[in-house]
């Protein structure tokens, strides 16, 4: 619907005011909805717990009730406060459209209470489409207050937790600065993690396999000459799989794996067993929060907090349906939608029925699966109109949703067993036959097609052979397949996923390297104490129980007071008291930085302790880090010397007295690294050869400590300093001049 348009010379009065919490969606809605409404933002929150009252809760535990009170959020919320109800001076009517879920009810009773409507009239819609608008606003109800129960105790919940559970972790005086319901559970599972990596021995084993001249490679499977009721039980389970990697049964020794090879080599190969079928592969279910976080992560490297900024600019938009949702569910009007577009663009691929997905327990099934809006809008209009992040993840979207609606692909599995002496080998082979949904999402994996034989024909041995493996440790999270886990666990909901994982690195107990999140030395700390204080709130069953709680208070099945209450009487207080117990184990005498990741280990020892050293990354060195010992020895740091091709202590930064330290040569153009006064060269004796070294020009600055390792010494390759490296290109001659002059 197009803005109303008022006769010239008249000035349309809005009447209608409508709240949403986001300003990115006036100017959409402002031209769906016309001038006879005010759009305005509540700016997401606009009101809090206040910070007052025991442990600057905001609130207080008074038997069985919960007694909040509630403050403008800073500033910002004072403000937007005040203009919201100066519209609302304005108008008749009062519609609240904060965002369809309970985070959006929440914000819209407080909207209400902040601004004293008695009866405001609340909207729902998943997407910002004239269509839905107008729908949403013929169909107004009132204010959920099960969801705005459920959301009231989720908000006093964490803060009871948070603020309670904090003040323990200070008094390690560890640089923790806090814990909470979600985060320290989350914290838990990257921790757990590291210490099972960090535990693991890799084990040695050999994959062993032949090569035929009939064009296929085949791994070893068993040897009934050795078969074990434990190897019997492995064979029952190779039937066809969708894993990309093939390779043999492992064989633990090399010299088995020479015994097997030497068997293929002294017998004839035959095929014995031939096994052939077509499957079916359903379409995936559209996207979720979390789903659509994995693949974005996957498959344009962005993190989750990015992933959603990205779907709220699309959403805003109008182009995107909702992006915080646990449901799978499709509109049926995006499903004929979808239909059309297929028979028109792709008519083989339209399915006689479309598959069904099942929505997790407790997804919220009024909501709908992130979707676009309208499968029509031509891609190349919004690749002019959208950023490139923004373009390529509403085309993934677009993709995911179209699949959705396709064909089941259909996928041929073979599998050839053949046999030499006491021997047999397995090849597996898979390859689509008809793409089906994969056209627009493919998530298979074509592996190697095997060629056509007969039940006990002779195969031509080309070579029979082994490789050495290694087992390898479980990998450490990524963000999004830590997002997968949270969904998974329950831990958490679609709007927490990527806040939680944003809090964590923040307060620096977590860390992304190369794509994978490591836990910090810090990080590590605090789980280890929250194990022994609050061992209860990191178990995953345990905070997704409560998240049960939350959804039967949001059904109306559970009253939100008498839960935090109880909860709050039968384990936490207590639990905070036992917390205190365990303080002082956990003290360090020796504090040590916290902000680290714990460093990979190298092969060299430490002289000291004899433990393996760290490698502690730095881009002053030329090797990109030196070695330092993680066990505790002081002092204990070795670099590299390309001179010596080994790891040494580093020398002393300055020439004793008995080098023979000439006086300067001369001044240098070079500024002093510390207090950018020129450098002076300087000539010495070392070991009876003639050395040259560079430091500052200032004698008594040189006294002050931070000079003392601003020394740059001349080497193969140029000037250079342990702490600071390599000094810029030589400066010109004229430069050189200039700066003497």
């Amino acid at each position: 619907m197009s803005p109303a348009i008022a006769p010239k010379g008249e000035c349309v009065v809005a009447t209608k005011l409508l709240i949403v919490e986001s300003p990115g969606k006036v100017k959409k809605l402002s031209q769906i909805l016309g001038a006879d409404w005010l759009i305005r933002a509540s700016m997401g929150h606009m009101r809090e717990l206040a910070d007052d009252g025991e442990d600057s809760l905001g609130f207080e535990l008074d038997g069985d009730r919960v007694n909040c009170r509630f403050v403008a959020r800073g500033s910002q919320g004072k403000e937007t406060i005040q203009k919201l109800r100066s519209a609302v001076q304005q108008v008749k009517t009062v519609v609240l459209a904060t965002d369809p879920d309970r985070e959006g009810e929440t914000i819209a009773w407080h909207i209400q209470q902040a601004l004293n409507l008695k009866n405001p009239q609340r909207v729902v819609y998943t997407e910002i489409t004239p269509a839905a608008v107008q729908a949403a606003i013929a169909r107004p109800r009132t204010i959920d207050q099960n969801l705005v129960n459920s959301g009231l105790c989720r908000s006093v919940l964490d803060k009871l937790v948070g603020y309670k559970g904090s003040p323990l972790l200070w008094k390690l005086q560890n640089g923790a600065k806090s814990m909470g319901r979600v985060q320290s559970a989350t914290l838990h599972m990257i921790c757990e993690r590291e210490r099972q990596i960090q535990v693991f021995v890799p084990q040695d084993y050999w994959s062993v396999f032949v090569d035929y001249a009939e064009g296929f490679r085949a791994y070893y499977r068993r040897d009934t000459t050795a078969t074990t009721t434990e190897d019997a039980q492995k064979d029952d389970t190779t039937a066809p799989t969708d894993k990309p990697v093939q390779e043999s049964e492992r064989v633990l020794s090399e010299a088995e794996a020479d015994r097997l090879v030497q068997i293929a080599q002294q017998h004839p190969h035959k095929v014995v067993e031939i096994e052939g079928k077509t499957v079916s592969r359903t379409p995936p279910p559209p996207f979720v929060t979390s789903t659509l976080q994995q693949a974005a992560g996957s498959r344009l490297r962005f993190v989750p907090e990015k992933t959603m900024q990205v779907a709220q600019s699309l959403y805003e938009a109008g182009l995107i349906t909702y992006m915080r949702t646990d449901s799978v569910v499709l509109s049926p009007e995006f499903c004929e939608q979808a239909r059309s577009w297929l028979e028109k663009n792709d008519p083989d691929n339209v399915p006689q029925k479309t598959a069904r997905h099942r929505s997790s327990k407790n997804a919220q099934e009024a909501h709908e699966a992130i979707r676009p809006t309208d499968v029509f809008r031509p891609s190349a209009q919004l690749r002019l109109e959208l950023s490139a992040d923004e373009f390529a993840l509403y085309v993934m979207i677009w993709k995911r949703a179209m699949a959705t609606q396709c064909k089941s692909a259909q996928v041929r599995q073979t599998r050839i067993v053949t046999q030499s002496g006491s021997v047999f080998w397995q090849a597996k082979g898979q390859v689509i036959q008809f793409a089906g949904y994969t056209k627009y999402w493919n998530n298979l994996t074509a592996d190697v097609e095997l060629p056509v034989l007969q039940s006990g024909q002779s195969l031509t041995l080309v070579q029979a052979a082994h490789e050495k493996k290694q087992t390898q440790p479980p990998p450490r999270y990524s963000e999004p397949k830590l997002v997968q886990v949270m969904e998974r666990k329950g831990i958490g909901r679609p709007s927490t996923y990527a806040p939680t994982i944003q809090i964590l690195k923040q307060r620096q107990y977590v860390e992304l390297t190369k794509g994978n999140l490591h836990p910090t030395v810090l990080g590590l700390d605090v789980d280890r104490f929250l194990q022994d204080a609050l061992p209860d709130l990191l178990e995953a069953e345990f905070t997704a129980q409560m998240e049960k709680e939350l959804d039967a208070i949001s059904d109306g099945k559970q009253d939100w007071q008498r839960y935090l209450t109880s909860w709050n009487r039968e384990y936490f207080a207590p639990a905070l008291v036992k917390a205190q117990q365990v303080i002082p184990k956990h003290l360090s005498s020796n504090p040590v930085p916290r902000t680290t990741k714990t460093p990979d280990l190298s092969r060299t020892r430490c002289p000291q302790c004899k433990n393996y050293l760290g490698k502690i990354p730095s881009k002053k060195v030329k090797k990109k880090y030196f070695l330092k010992c993680v066990s505790g020895c002081e002092n204990v740091v070795l670099f590299w010397s390309d001179r010596t091709k080994q790891w040494e202590q580093p020398q002393s930064k300055q020439p004793t007295d008995s080098q023979s330290v000439s006086v300067p040569t001369q001044k240098t153009a070079y500024p002093c690294p510390v207090c950018k006064k020129p450098l002076e060269e300087y000539a010495y004796q070392k070991d009876g050869q003639q050395k040259r070294l560079l430091r500052c020009s200032d004698s008594n600055a040189r006294k002050d400590k931070k000079h003392e390792q601003a020394v740059y010494f001349l080497t193969a390759t140029g000037w250079w300093s342990p702490k600071f490296g390599e000094l810029p290109v030589t400066l010109s001659k004229q430069k050189a001049h200039e700066a003497e002059s």
